[in-house]
């Protein structure tokens, strides 16, 4: 590293630059090629053999051992094989003991991945281990038009001026690079460009070399490298050498409205939904990226926000700060409980589906979206060009396929993806006294509450949205599309169904919404059951853990990401209504889990307690959050106390509000 900072440090940005003018794209390839021309003549590659059956701790001398007693065992000598297993007993002991005081030296460290890691291979727990496809070029073309089916344009069959090799990396290198000095640095070399030479962008939003500097330090060196063959761990160790021409590239494409070719580019790796995917809808097109393009979106996406946040849903609950999933289930469950609280109420609630929403981003009405928002003309340009003229590729194993040029969407993986996608939404919102539409990103919902029978603004907001998802061109999918009619009354008459281009959609008892299992009785037995589950297998691996006598600190490291993760998620939204027997199960569960750490835990009431009144306390300092209003009505004026809400209903007194108030008020004066 310190030899490739030493080129990059005496490199003439200025004299790679001059040639090109405001060739965006030239400029771009001389200069990626040239960043890896220093990485491979400064950098040394290895191979490294791994052997993945075998466990760290198993030695040479382990080994060997067992290769003695395999022997043994064939040649049926009973003695020696007895001799054996017992040398081999202590041997593998030793090797454990070992391996454990590793770890607990690299806790101390504070070396925390390795901890994780090495507690990963212990208990074997490790998330499924997905491969990507493999097959041959004809395969890969098939993905790769399969996953570009929702471009509107006429498909261009190849991208000439993208050459890949079999990585799916550009295999050309400019010409005039000649080995690079290693020794002492010539003094007509510059590190840094020149400032006078990077344009003013019209857009009025430039880059300074120290925020450039300072996202490229933010890279997570261990993530795989874009099309462009750059590492992230490249682009960090030597951010200073390189936030000078980077920031010049930066501010060159705004001030041109374009991106370069090269940073549009997609590797797509699909990786199988299933076990045994059988259609090309089995797969998830995951895209590789360039990360010096990441740099540059999220320098573009901190101002964007701003400018977008006062037009964005208020009811839209991801990628906002301080909301998350949590708040999306609460405020859906606050409007049915309230409303269920009144006599002769329904609650019918519409979960949407979307096929690849990210996909499908249409540029030409995001562009018309974002103009009546009122952003710069320049800006709008820029993004319009980022989501047009995108190569992408397919890449299984060995094989690539025939670059595509897709003009609708952004490919999943990139930073102003999400972002764009909720600012195309922005401009559907619904919200009223007994109706309402909820996002969390492309999770649609909408809740009606149905009073007397009286279903006419419930259906017509249904309609209203799918036509509008129609005129969007955002691809409602009807199969996956389901409904959850909650109803208490005694005489209830079957729901009619609603129907969705020419098809009835599905009534469900119960729905995983965003993790959490909800059902029409808004009980949370079939929630509690798929944690207890969940959970119950999780704590195997705890067990396995300590067979092996780490320390109790790695104990609960493990159980507090493990099974705390999944025994408490969402916890605020359902802690509160559970039942008794539910919460026992849980309680006992964790008490198990207390034994095998050697700790007390804590149950499921106390971490509760302190959720829902951190949650609430949230809500009250939050003026942006769908419930602030709601809570700041229920204020008392004579003390910093809150009022409870009304209710008739056992089930509404047990819900996250007015338990997180009757919690709230019996805190003392100092601690709300």
């Amino acid at each position: 590293m310190d030899c490739l900072r030493d080129a990059l440090e005496t490199t003439n940005w200025s004299a790679l630059c001059e040639p090109h003018g405001e060739d965006l794209d030239g400029l771009t390839d001389c200069v990626s090629d040239y960043i890896k021309f220093c990485t491979e003549n400064s950098v040394p590659t290895k191979k490294v053999r791994c052997y993945p059956n075998n466990k760290p701790w198993v030695t040479s001398d382990l080994k060997a051992l067992l290769n003695k007693k395999k022997r043994a065992f064939t040649a049926g000598d009973p003695a020696e094989l007895r001799s054996v297993q017992k040398e081999l007993k202590r041997s593998l002991k030793e090797s454990k003991d070992a391996y454990r005081k590793k770890l607990e030296e690299r806790l101390e460290r504070n070396q925390t991945r390795d901890v994780w890691s090495g507690m990963r291979t212990i208990t074997g727990f490790q998330k499924k281990v997905i491969r990507s496809a493999d097959g041959n070029v004809d395969q890969a073309n098939e993905l790769n038009q399969f996953f570009n089916r929702f471009d509107s344009s006429s498909p261009s069959p190849s991208c000439p001026n993208i050459p890949l090799d079999n990585n799916g990396s550009p295999s050309h290198l400019p010409e005039p690079l000649t080995p690079l000095p290693t020794s002492s640095p010539s003094p007509l070399l510059t590190p840094y460009m020149d400032p006078s030479m990077s344009p003013i962008p019209p857009t009025g939003l430039s880059f300074t070399s120290g925020q450039v500097k300072r996202e490229l330090e933010r890279l997570n060196q261990r993530k795989a490298a874009g099309p462009d063959g750059i590492s992230p761990r490249v682009l960090r160790n030597c951010s200073r050498q390189l936030c000078g021409i980077l920031q010049h590239l930066f501010n060159q494409s705004l001030h041109l409205q374009r991106i370069p070719v090269l940073w549009k580019t997609s590797c797509l790796v699909p990786v199988p939904k299933k076990t045994h995917p059988v259609a090309p809808s089995d797969y998830r097109p995951i895209a590789l990226t360039s990360h010096i393009m990441k740099v540059m979106e999220r320098l573009v996406l901190s101002h964007l926000r701003p400018l977008v946040s006062p037009f964005q849903d208020p009811l839209q609950f991801a990628y906002q700060p301080k909301v998350g999933v949590d708040d999306a289930v609460i405020y859906l469950l606050q409007r049915a409980y309230s409303s269920l609280d009144r006599p002769n109420t329904t609650v019918r609630v519409m979960f949407f589906d979307f096929s690849s929403a990210f996909n499908t981003i249409q540029p030409r009405l995001l562009r018309a979206k974002l103009e009546k928002m009122q952003m710069d003309a320049p800006l709008v340009s820029w993004i319009e060009d980022y989501l047009t003229g995108r190569p992408q590729f397919v890449r299984l194993r060995s094989c690539v396929s025939d670059p595509l040029m897709s003009n609708t969407g952004a490919p999943q993986g990139t930073v102003l993806s999400p972002f764009l996608f909720t600012t195309y939404t922005a401009d559907f919102q619904y919200h009223s006294e007994t109706c309402h539409l909820q996002k969390y990103s492309d999770d649609t919902v909408i809740v009606g509450c149905v009073e007397n029978g009286q279903e006419d603004e419930y259906r017509d907001l249904v309609e209203s949205f799918v036509r509008w998802s129609r005129e969007n061109l955002l691809q409602l999918n009807v199969t996956k599309t389901k409904e959850m009619v909650v109803d208490f009354r005694k005489s209830k008459s079957p729901p009619s169904p609603v129907c969705i281009s020419g098809k009835d959609v599905e009534i469900v008892p119960s729905y995983r919404f965003l993790g959490v299992q909800l059902d029409n009785k808004l009980e949370w037995s079939t929630n509690t059951d798929a944690v207890y589950k969940k959970a119950m297998s999780r704590l195997y691996f705890l067990r396995r853990l300590r067979s092996f006598s780490v320390c109790s600190r790695m104990l609960q490291m493990f159980y507090q990401s493990v099974m705390a993760s999944t025994i408490f998620f969402a916890a605020v939204c359902w802690g509160a209504g559970i039942k008794a027997k539910d919460a026992n199960r849980l309680n006992k569960l964790i008490k198990k889990a207390g034994s095998v750490v050697g700790c007390r835990l804590d149950n499921l009431d106390e971490v509760v307690r302190d959720r829902m009144v951190l949650k609430l306390r949230t809500i009250m300092d939050s003026p942006s959050h769908p419930l602030h209003n709601t809570v700041d009505k229920l204020r008392s004026s004579f003390s910093n106390r809150l009022l409870q809400p009304r209710c008739s209903k056992e089930r509404y007194r047990k819900s996250f509000l007015p338990s997180a108030i009757k919690l709230y008020n019996s805190l003392k004066p100092t601690q709300q």
